[in-house]
């Protein structure tokens, strides 16, 4: 049986998508993304919102086009695979960050809230506003 590496996410940007290329000029965009669930605590037995973090990345020019469009607070699908990536500090200490390469972003904001609600990234065809029709045709990573 093959491998599988696949996430999908519902949630609120947590910042700013910022835009930045690699020594050889490819495009790397990243952002926060806050994705909550409800659980029931054990003791009080009230119900709680607990928030996971996931840090989210783009390359390309998917990360180009929609990099300006991912301010905080919009609410996005994302659909990609994990990767955790480390490096050693300055005094060499090595640190661990697990990241979503997207391959799919949706916004999922109506018009009217937040400015723009359009889908991007192929994948599903959306009734707030039209992608790009070569998005589904890029090459990613």
């Amino acid at each position: 049986m093959g491998n599988l590496n696949k996430v999908m996410i519902i949630g609120n940007t947590g910042r700013d998508a910022e835009l930045r290329y690699t020594a050889n000029g490819t495009a790397v965009s990243d952002f926060s993304m806050a994705v909550n669930s409800r659980r029931r605590a054990q003791q009080s037995g009230e119900w709680e919102d607990e928030t996971e973090w996931f840090q989210v990345v783009l390359f390309g020019d998917r990360a180009e086009r929609i990099s300006q469009y991912i301010t905080k607070g919009k609410q996005l699908y994302v659909e990609g695979r994990l990767r955790t990536r480390n490096w050693d500090d300055d005094q060499g200490v090595r640190h661990y960050r697990t990241e979503v390469i997207a391959n799919n972003i949706e916004f999922l904001d109506r018009r009217g809230e937040g400015g723009g609600g359009s889908d991007w990234g192929g994948g599903g065809g959306g009734s707030h506003g039209a992608a790009p029709s070569d998005v589904d045709d890029l090459p990613f990573e």
